[in-house]
């Protein structure tokens, strides 16, 4: 819409100089009088109503804590909405940012649209009036004479909009169409300047930052909206920078395919000169084939001349291999005769053996037999003996206890009794207390026994790792001097017999090994790995075949003793080339497999890993969770088995296997940092085992000492066991005594005669049977020298045979070896022979593919021409050559397409060059516009800064106060400083420094000088007045209704709590009057109130 020109609105008497401080402050800003000219004479008001923009009414339902407000009827030029708090003032004001389509927190009322719906509702509607007459009128022929606004705000935050026409239709129901109305009007709902809600207003009295003040300058100027447009004009001007440069790199690409368009188009005339060259290679071709033919024939002659010889060799080989196995069997023969005779006198002496081996048993039995007898009968003897004395002391004591009293014995026997009982007892008691100190004993000394076999068991651990690493670190010592000992510290002495059997002919390829010594590293972090992979094959061997693999064995038993581990042997034909996995080896773009990751020069070695490992299918991936992503996350990568990280560990597809290592044992480079390592690990292992013997003495000194106080216990319990059974032996003793009774003397005496007559027999027995016991014996010793000569003479045979045997053993292994040899060579030889006539068959087959190969030649090139070049490298430069033709002739075939793709090629060159340079020339323009616009803008921004500063100032001279802004664009910061009173007669004080009301007073003063250089069609205040005294609010509503007095084309509504019955009477002035709302009320009532019915209520 057009902008219209503000009048002047101050009197001449008001009007003052500007001060030379305003002036300086102009002069600063270079902002010449001419540019920027502020009239203060007093023009005549402009009566004319505004006709477009302004609010006609506005009506709420269940909106804030409100169930309906309105309609509120507004005058096109003062409006008044007076009333007491929570009258409901704040709320319209509310409503008509949102209806306009403000966003909730610029109406410092909440955070969301849900918050303005009353509680209880769903939804709330705001409903507003926009007059929109005469010219400027927004599609006036459509809408009418007004457009109402409607929104609907439901409980979850949403609204939705319907745009009205003066009758009531319904035209548009899109928020864009609201943004265009707005536009027209020139209506800023988010502009303080347009509508300064209450906690704006508060927040910008109390703000004391100088910065928000800029702020709030440039959003009420619109030159904030003005700068983000140029920042955005900006970047926009950047991003086609960007574009020339991606086109001027498509202009070089599109230069290139059409020059090379241009160089296919002008290829076509070579095509007959190139037809003419291939033909003479075909003439080369065909007697290339020919001549390598007859070299092929020529080396298939030699080798065959060659073979011959070898046959004849072998021949002889085999013939002197012949005589050697029978000698060496001749020689087996003479020593098994030797054995055989001996053999057979052994076995000639071997009856006689038997039999005095026999007669020698049974007089040993019969001599074993008589001693028995003598021995029981010496028994009898001395047992008879024994009773005899007896009874003649039994018969003693009778014959003297025979008169004495038995009544005094038989009581003190029953007091005896007595006192055992009560010892028994007491016995007993101790024997109890002492089993329960010997149970808790064993179980202390069971509790450390575990404990000491645990920690034995711990210490034989640790002592087995020690032993192992310090083997481990012998060895890395030793290698430092000599890397292959890290493979076994026999291993040089075995390379150097292998070298030694190899020169004198005991190979017919010489091994290779260990294999570990014949790879190398391209990733040291990965030796853990690869020694995890590989593990015992890297201290193999290889051999060519299986001779070689015997010859290696015999070497290894002289430096491998008897049931230790030996290096392992590979029996593989050697070749010279390496096996070609490609089509079946892993691939991974990241990681490597073993066989790519290792760098080996010999081709024996790398295929025996092959063979025995697969290392073309193991990939190598250093990090663990990678590993597992790879193997088992996703499909594993095509042809891969398995993979091994840095650490060792074995991954496939469904498991995982943790290495039991922790550090390389043969490809590890840095020995010194191993040493070391192992060094502290060997010290830490001796500090471990001597704890662990530590606390080994300590269990055993505990085990020990309570061993020693339960034997002690337990010696006390068997003593108390002894004293109780005594005890009870004693009282069955006592209570089992009869009376004593008269005893037969003479029975006694009668018996004992009796046993003396046995005596006399059995002793006369005894001499008999050491007679016969002495005879047999000196049988037995007869029969024991006769067997004894007749076994010495045996082994003296035997100790003849011994060595016979080893002998035999030996002339055995030499018929072995020699019937190998023998076999050996007749292998070769059959080998041989079968190699020799399929090259007979060979060269027959050559012979007759040459006569074809140079039939087909003369018919071809009937004269034979000398080639120089081979016939693969021919072939490819006859491909290649064939191939260009055909690419040519295609294009000769239609030349028409090739110039047609020129054209498009040139075509879409030039289109691209015009547009990269049109582009160059808006940019450059387009810099010089916003020069000239950017300097417009600072002339714009130095003009509404010296109009708001001279406006500023009259309006403070009204009060007699003097003011001064100083605006900083380069820090953007406004600094206000008001001086109350008059003249020079008081400082220039901050805003800070003044009361509440000579703040509130110059906050207005600012508020119009910016409302006079802003464009709104209306302009809504909240409050304004709650911090003036009565002096400053007359003044102040004096200046607010003065100057739209000077500006009735705009609309002013002003919110109050004040009564304003003191304004004075005018058609251009309304007062809204909110009534206070009354218990169960859903609807305010409110009626346009004048001057008149103010004053007849007074």
């Amino acid at each position: 819409m057009a902008k219209r020109k503000e009048e002047n609105f101050f009197s001449p008497e008001n009007a003052k100089r500007p001060r030379q401080e305003e002036l300086d402050d102009f002069d600063k800003d270079e902002c010449d009088e001419d540019e920027c000219a502020v009239s203060f004479t007093n023009g005549t008001s402009t009566l004319t109503a505004a006709e477009v923009g302004i609010i006609e009414s506005i009506q709420l339902k269940n909106f804030m804590c409100h169930s309906m407000l309105g309609p509120f009827k507004f005058g096109s030029n003062v409006n008044f909405v007076v009333g007491n708090n929570g009258s409901g003032k704040s709320a319209v004001l509310t409503a008509l940012i949102v209806g306009l389509g403000g966003k909730a927190i610029t109406t410092n009322r909440g955070s969301s649209l849900k918050g303005f719906v009353k509680d209880g509702q769903n939804s709330a509607d705001i409903s507003i009036t926009i007059r929109n007459r005469g010219d400027d009128a927004y599609r006036g022929n459509v809408y009418g004479d007004t457009i109402i606004v409607q929104q609907h705000i439901s409980m979850d935050g949403s609204r939705s909009y319907k745009l009205k026409s003066a009758t009531g239709a319904v035209i548009s129901t899109k928020k864009e169409e609201l943004i265009g109305i707005l536009d027209h009007f020139n209506i800023q709902v988010d502009n303080p300047v347009s509508v300064l809600t209450q906690e704006m207003s508060k927040q910008f009295l109390q703000s004391k930052n100088e910065g928000d003040k800029y702020k709030f300058f440039m959003k009420a100027t619109q030159l904030e909206q003005m700068k983000e447009d140029y920042s955005y004009i900006m970047e926009t001007k950047e991003r086609t920078k960007e574009q020339i440069n991606q086109g001027e790199e498509r202009l070089s690409e599109l230069k290139r395919q059409c020059l090379e368009k241009e160089e296919r188009f002008q290829n076509i005339a070579g095509l007959s000169t190139m037809k003419t060259n291939l033909e003479y290679l075909k003439h080369e071709m065909a007697w290339a084939v020919v001549n390598e033919i007859e070299k092929q024939l020529n080396a298939i002659r030699d080798n065959i001349k060659i073979g011959e010889d070898r046959a004849a060799r072998l021949e002889r080989k085999t013939e002197e291999q012949q005589v050697r196995l029978n000698e060496a069997e001749k020689k087996y023969k003479d020593i098994q005769d030797k054995l055989e005779k001996i053999s057979q006198e052994t076995s000639a002496r071997a009856p006689e053996c038997m039999a005095l081996k026999a007669d020698l048993t049974s007089k040993k039995r019969a001599y074993n037999e008589a001693e028995v007898l003598y021995n029981r009968s010496l028994n009898e003897y001395k047992a008879l003996k024994k009773d005899d004395e007896q009874l003649c002391r039994r018969i003693e004591e009778l014959k003297k206890s025979a008169d004495q009293s038995l009544e005094p014995e038989r009581l003190e026997r029953q007091k005896k009794i007595s006192w055992l009982k009560e010892r028994i007892k007491a016995l007993q008691d101790q024997e109890s207390s002492v089993n329960q100190e010997i149970e808790q004993f064993q179980q202390a000394i069971e509790k450390d026994k575990e404990e000491h076999t645990r920690i034995k068991r711990e210490e034989l651990d640790v002592k087995t790792t020690l032993n192992f690493n310090q083997r481990q670190l012998k060895e890395l010592k030793d290698s430092k001097t000599d890397r292959l000992k890290r493979f076994g510290p026999h291993v040089p002495a075995l390379l150097e017999a292998i070298d030694d059997a190899y020169r004198r002919g005991h190979f017919t390829y010489k091994p290779v090994g260990p294999l570990g010594a014949c790879i190398h590293l391209r990733d040291p972090e990965l030796a853990l790995a690869i020694e995890s992979c590989l593990k015992g094959l890297l201290q193999a061997y290889c051999c060519h075949n299986h001779a070689d693999e015997r010859v290696l064995q015999a070497l290894m038993k002289k430096f491998y003793s008897p049931g230790t581990s030996r290096p392992q042997i590979i029996v593989s034909e050697f070749r010279n080339e390496m096996y070609d996995v490609r089509h079946r080896a892993a691939y991974h773009p990241e990681y490597p497999t073993v066989l790519t990751a290792l760098e080996i020069d010999n081709a024996v070695v790398a295929n025996s890993l092959i063979d025995m490992r697969s290392i073309e299918t193991v990939l190598l991936i250093k990090n663990n969770s990678v590993a597992r992503a790879v193997m088992q996350s996703q499909k594993p990568p095509k042809n891969c088995r398995e993979a091994f990280t840095a650490d060792g560990d074995q991954v496939f597809a469904g498991r995982y296997y943790s290495s039991e290592y922790t550090r390389p044992k043969f490809l590890s480079r840095d020995v010194d940092s191993e040493i070391s390592d192992l060094e502290d690990e060997v010290e830490n292992k001796k500090a471990q085992i001597l704890n662990l013997q530590q606390h080994l003495s300590t269990l055993q000194k505990d085990i020990k000492c309570n061993e020693e106080l339960l034997r002690r216990y337990q010696l006390h319990y068997k003593e108390l066991k002894m004293k109780i059974r005594k005890s009870i032996s004693e009282i069955r003793e006592l209570e089992n005594i009869e009376e004593h009774q008269s005893v037969d003397i003479a029975t006694l005496e009668d018996e004992a005669q009796e046993n003396k007559i046995k005596m006399k027999m059995v002793e006369k027995n005894m001499e008999q049977q050491k007679e016969n016991m002495e005879h047999l014996k000196s049988l037995k010793v007869e029969a024991e020298n006769k067997y004894d000569e007749i076994k010495q003479k045996i082994n003296q045979l035997s100790e003849l045979a011994d060595p016979l045997k080893d002998e035999l053993n030996l002339a055995d292994s030499e018929v072995d070896n020699q019937k190998r040899g023998k076999r050996h060579y007749e292998d070769k030889q059959k080998e041989h022979l079968d190699t020799l006539n399929k090259k007979k068959r060979e060269l027959d087959m050559k012979e007759k593919e040459l006569e074809e190969k140079m039939s087909q030649a003369r018919q071809i090139c009937p004269e034979r021409i000398e080639v120089k070049k081979s016939a693969s490298i021919l072939d490819k430069e006859i491909n290649r050559l064939r191939q260009k033709i055909q690419a040519e002739h295609a294009s000769y075939g239609d030349r028409e397409e090739i110039m047609k793709q020129y054209q498009e090629a040139r075509e879409s060159y030039l289109d691209l060059d015009s547009k990269v340079k049109t582009l160059k020339r808006f940019i450059k323009l387009l810099e010089e516009i916003m020069i000239h616009r950017y300097k417009t803008y600072q002339q714009f921004r130095r003009c509404l800064t010296l109009r708001c500063k001279l406006y500023f100032d009259n309006l403070l001279s009204q009060r007699a106060y003097c003011g001064k802004m100083n605006f900083d664009h380069k820090n953007e910061t406004l600094t206000i400083s008001v001086q109350p009173g008059e003249g020079n007669k008081a400082a220039f004080n901050d805003m800070r420094a003044l009361s509440g009301g000579e703040r509130s007073f110059s906050t207005v003063c600012f508020i119009l000088s910016l409302w006079s250089i802003a464009e709104s069609p209306f302009r809504c205040l909240d409050e304004f007045d709650v911090y003036m005294d009565m002096v400053n609010r007359r003044i102040a509503m004096d200046m607010i209704l003065k100057m739209a007095d000077s500006q009735r084309f705009r609309q002013f509504i002003l919110l109050t709590p004040q009564s304003m019955s003191s304004l004075p009477s005018s058609k251009l002035i309304r007062i809204l009057r909110m009534s206070d709302p009354e218990r169960g009320q859903t609807t305010l009532p409110f009626r346009p109130v004048s001057q008149e019915d103010d004053d007849d209520r007074s």
